[in-house]
């Protein structure tokens, strides 16, 4: 036996809601890999002010050359990863704005079944009121057709 509307509606809104908990799940996933690829980034940009600040105090005071080639060699590499974290903060950014997309389009399917479901119940509570209508009406003919029938039979 084939299921019904109802019940096949209510097996699409059980797994749009799985679905939903999915990228609910996903989106946490990606905010959080987004908050550590952020604050990776600032750690580092801020290592890297910090070393800048400090050591450019001691260079102003005179070093010889090999210490300021290994300082803006340093520099350099921390200007690379620095420029590194960025890009993977990006990109975590934008796998989190990506989650959150899928994340509403899961709810609005979610909320389109609970329509269809709503307008289904309504359809169907309608039909159901205008049967008992019809049934009643047909009984109340019954009857009058039977009382005319013995309202004739008594006449003379």
């Amino acid at each position: 036996m084939p299921p019904r509307p109802q019940q096949s509606l209510q097996l699409l809104l059980q797994h749009e809601q799985r679905q939903t908990d999915q990228a609910l799940l996903a989106l946490r996933r990606a905010d959080e890999a987004n908050d550590r690829a952020a604050a990776q980034r600032e750690q580092l940009h801020g290592y890297r002010n910090e070393y800048e600040a400090r050591w450019s105090q001691r260079l102003r005071a005179g070093s010889p050359v090999a210490i300021v080639l290994h300082y803006r060699s340093f520099m350099q590499r921390l200007d690379q990863a620095v420029a590194m974290q960025s890009r993977q903060a990006e990109v975590t950014e934008r796998h989190a704005a990506q989650a959150r997309q899928r994340l509403l389009d899961c709810e609005r399917r979610v909320a389109s079944v609970r329509k269809l479901l709503e307008r289904r119940g309504a359809e169907l509570a309608q039909r159901s009121r205008q049967l008992e209508q019809k049934a009643s009406d047909e009984q109340a003919q019954r009857r009058r057709w039977r009382a005319t029938q013995t309202d004739s039979l008594r006449a003379p």
